[in-house]
């Protein structure tokens, strides 16, 4: 079997998608999710001139070989574009094994570990009230684990809580938003916010929280310890994650679970992290994560150190990669949860989906492969949107983490 071509498919049915098509001269092609979220026409690029002249003629089904290829034989190495390519071409080797082999995924990846996906739904309030109302919602569509955030009183607009309370969508087209941030209103609010929560919805619900890298770690040590009496599921990004050490003072002042990756590329953006247990779940997604090939790595050495995945689910990754994600989900250990952003319902005229959501969790069918497929003709109905992640600032002007 041999790799004859390959193309990037860019649209936008809601949102922009970046999809890498292989072909193979036995008829069997694979697809893989390279949607690097305002960043899309880097990537398409990347992969047009650099990757996709490199596959043609390549057996499909030396997947290791191949992915050395891109990332060692190449003296960039890492990175969020290099790697969201590598990410699209890997699963789409995965894809195409998956077909010629007639079996799903998690098949090839040792089969099912279990039955079922938990699965993680969002919650956005405007204010108290209007979260504990989105919670409510969450819990009445069967989900048994929520992400629960909130506007803060005295900040006009909070990443991740939309201003008049539709659905949560971190792009927005043209140049991007800026936003304003107070840490002293957010330390006095959070814990507010979960002890009503708590109050209004009991102890057997999973709460999740996402701080977005904006805490120092003692800010965040502080944060963790004032949520330990509402247990939490996880903290997730208390701390950027560029200096790994930093988790050091937050693990030493608290049992909060902590979660950190989704913008994570590589496992040596988790060496620190995993092998002195700062950290009880790995975010990093599969779509920048270097595809299956390497998350299988950085799920087994993160299993050694009793390390759990939830992996990033949010829309502004393509079903292809959700799918890829439930599949890996069913076949590891060690998987923890996973975050599931339902699509717009206009997404599904351009992707077929394989997956559904019922009671909590997720179940996928065995279509062999991923099992996700693309209508090209639908794709060209929605061209790409020019959009940007928003800019965050403190209150005094000052750049910050957003």
């Amino acid at each position: 079997m041999k790799i004859t071509d390959a193309k990037v498919i860019v649209c936008s049915p809601g949102r922009n998608f970046v999809t890498l098509k292989i072909y193979t001269d036995q008829g069997i092609y694979g697809l893989g999710d390279a949607t690097l979220n305002g960043r899309e026409l880097a990537v398409a690029k990347y992969l047009e001139e650099y990757c996709i002249p490199a596959l043609k003629g390549r057996n499909p089904l030396n997947i290791e070989d191949i992915w050395h290829y891109f990332y060692r034989g190449v003296y960039w190495k890492r990175g969020a574009v290099t790697m969201t390519a590598l990410s699209a071409i890997d699963m789409a080797l995965w894809d195409i094994k998956g077909k010629m082999l007639n079996t799903p995924l998690y098949n090839l990846l040792g089969g099912k570990s279990r039955n079922k996906v938990l699965v993680y739904a969002h919650s956005n309030g405007i204010d108290l009230d209007h979260a504990l109302e989105s919670v409510a919602q969450e819990l009445d569509k069967g989900f048994k684990a929520i992400r629960v955030q909130s506007g803060i009183p005295g900040l006009d607009h909070t990443y991740g809580v939309a201003q008049k309370g539709e659905k949560y969508e971190p792009a927005t087209k043209g140049l991007p938003r800026e936003d304003f941030w107070d840490t002293h209103k957010y330390l006095n609010w959070a814990p507010k916010l979960f002890s009503k929560v708590r109050e209004h919805f009991g102890e057997d619900l999973l709460l999740l929280h996402d701080v977005h890298h904006r805490l120092t770690p003692i800010e965040a040590a502080r944060l963790g310890k004032e949520l330990e009496p509402f247990h939490l599921f996880w903290m997730e990004d208390a701390v950027t994650g560029e200096l790994q050490e930093g988790f050091r003072v937050v693990r030493q002042h608290t049992t909060t679970p902590l979660a950190i990756g989704e913008v994570f590329n590589s496992v040596y953006d988790y060496t620190t992290l995993i092998s002195e247990q700062l950290i009880d779940f790995v975010r990093m997604p599969i779509v920048h994560g270097g595809g299956i090939t390497h998350l299988q790595k950085v799920a087994a050495f993160a299993s050694i150190y009793h390390v759990q995945t939830g992996f990033h689910g949010a829309t502004d990754l393509s079903p292809i990669n959700m799918a890829a994600a439930l599949h890996f989900d069913f076949a590891i250990n060690n998987f923890g949860i996973q975050e599931y952003m339902p699509h717009e319902e206009i997404v599904n005229e351009v992707f077929k989906i394989n997956y559904r959501f019922e009671e909590g969790y997720m179940y996928i069918d065995d279509t062999p492969g991923i099992g996700v497929d693309l209508d090209e003709k639908a794709a060209q109905k929605f061209p790409y949107i020019p959009a940007s992640l928003p800019v965050n600032r403190k209150t005094d002007g000052t750049l910050f983490y957003w």
